[in-house]
C-alpha cells in the first residue's frame, strides 16, 4: 500500500494544493521569495483558531554577546501557579518567520497548559549565519534563568521547545548547554525539528505531499552554514543529526509526520538518544506532513499531537 495523506489533512489542503499548483515554486537559492510566500502563510495559520483571552504577554529584551538587543515575549496565564517555563523558538527555515506569527500557538500552548513560555526573536540567516541565531538562543536562556526568581520560575523545571527549524534550535541550544555546563534544561521539546544539513536525496514516496521541500531545505541550510552545509565540518551545534555522543542530554519529546522532508533524520535522532541513554518519546504520525497541526487543525491527528504536547509541557 503506497503512502498517502490522511484524509481530513487532504481535505484542509485542497485549497492551499490548488492555489500552489498554480504558482511556480521560488528557485533554490531564493530567500526573498519564501519569505514573502511563507510568512502570510504563517500569519494566517496562527489566527485560524481563537486566540485565548486568559494569556497575557510582556515585552523583554537583553543583549547578545556581540552587543546586539533581541526581543522575547513572555507569555503568563491569569492565575498561573509559579513552577516551570519552556524557552520557545519559532519554525522558518532559520531564514523566515518572526515571533508575531506566532502569537495564537504559543497562546494557546500557555492557555491549555498553564506553562508560561518565552519566546525568542533570533536573528536569522543569511543576514545572521550560525552562529549567531544559536547564541541568541543561548543568550535567552540564561536570561531566563538569571530572572526566574522574578517571573516566578523554577530553575529546574526550564524546558526548550521549537519546531521545524525552531525544533533545530531547541536541539541545539540543548547541546551548546551541555557543552558550556548549563544552563539547566530540564526537557527538549522538538516538533518536526529540522536537525540534518545532509538531507538531500529526495524520496519518492513522500514527494508529492511535501510543504517544506528538498529546494526549501537546499535553500535554507546554506544560508545558515554557508559553503560548509553537507561537508564534513559541520558541528553538531549547528546541525544536531551530526552529534556523535548524546550521553547527559535533556529528556526529549520528538514528533514528525511520515510524509515529512525531516522523517528520517527525526527518527534518526530519536534514536541516537535512545542508545546514549537519554529518555526519549516519539511519535511518528501517519499521512502527515510539514506543519500539519497548524494547517488541518480539526483533524483527528492534530488533536492527538496538540493533545500530547500539552501533557508533556505540564510535565516539566
Amino acid at each position: 500500500m503506497a503512502l498517502s495523506l490522511d484524509p481530513e489533512i487532504a481535505e484542509a489542503l485542497a485549497p492551499m494544493a490548488g492555489a500552489m499548483a498554480d504558482a511556480t515554486p521560488p528557485a533554490v537559492g531564493d530567500i526573498a521569495a519564501r519569505r514573502a510566500m511563507w510568512e502570510p502563510i504563517i500569519g494566517a495559520a496562527g489566527t485560524a483558531q481563537p486566540v485565548p483571552a486568559d494569556v497575557k504577554t510582556s515585552e523583554h529584551y537583553t543583549t547578545t554577546g556581540d552587543g546586539a538587543r533581541i526581543t522575547m515575549r513572555w507569555y503568563t496565564k491569569d492565575g498561573a501557579a509559579p513552577g516551570p517555563a519552556v524557552l520557545f523558538f519559532h519554525g522558518g527555515g532559520y531564514i523566515f518567520g518572526h515571533i508575531d506569527l506566532f502569537d495564537g500557538p504559543l497562546a494557546r500552548y500557555v492557555s491549555a497548559s498553564g506553562v508560561p513560555m518565552l519566546s525568542v526573536e533570533y536573528r536569522r540567516a543569511p543576514e545572521h549565519p550560525f552562529p549567531t541565531p544559536l547564541e541568541d538562543a543561548y543568550t535567552a536562556l540564561r536570561w531566563l534563568h538569571e530572572h526566574a526568581a522574578e517571573l516566578g520560575v523554577d530553575t529546574d523545571r526550564i524546558g526548550v521547545m521549537g519546531d521545524s527549524a525552531g525544533g533545530g534550535i531547541a536541539a541545539a541550544v540543548s547541546i551548546l548547554a551541555r557543552e558550556r555546563g548549563g544552563p539547566k534544561i530540564a526537557r527538549q521539546i522538538l516538533l518536526m525539528p529540522m536537525l540534518d544539513d545532509r538531507t538531500t536525496t529526495p524520496d519518492p514516496h513522500i514527494a508529492p505531499y511535501l510543504l517544506w521541500s528538498y529546494d526549501d531545505s537546499l535553500t535554507a541550510w546554506p544560508a545558515l552554514l554557508g559553503e560548509a552545509a553537507g561537508g564534513p565540518d559541520v558541528p553538531a551545534t549547528a546541525a544536531p543529526a551530526r552529534l556523535e555522543d548524546a550521553t547527559g542530554l535533556p529528556p526529549a519529546y520528538i514528533e514528525v509526520g511520515q510524509l515529512d522532508v525531516f522523517r528520517d533524520e527525526d527518527t534518526a535522532y530519536a534514536t541516537k538518544l535512545s542508545r546514549a541513554g537519554v529518555p526519549v518519546e516519539f511519535h511518528l504520525h501517519p499521512g502527515a506532513p510539514h506543519e500539519f497541526d497548524s494547517i488541518a487543525f480539526t483533524s483527528d491527528v492534530a488533536r492527538r499531537a496538540i493533545a500530547d504536547r500539552i501533557r508533556v509541557l505540564k510535565s516539566i
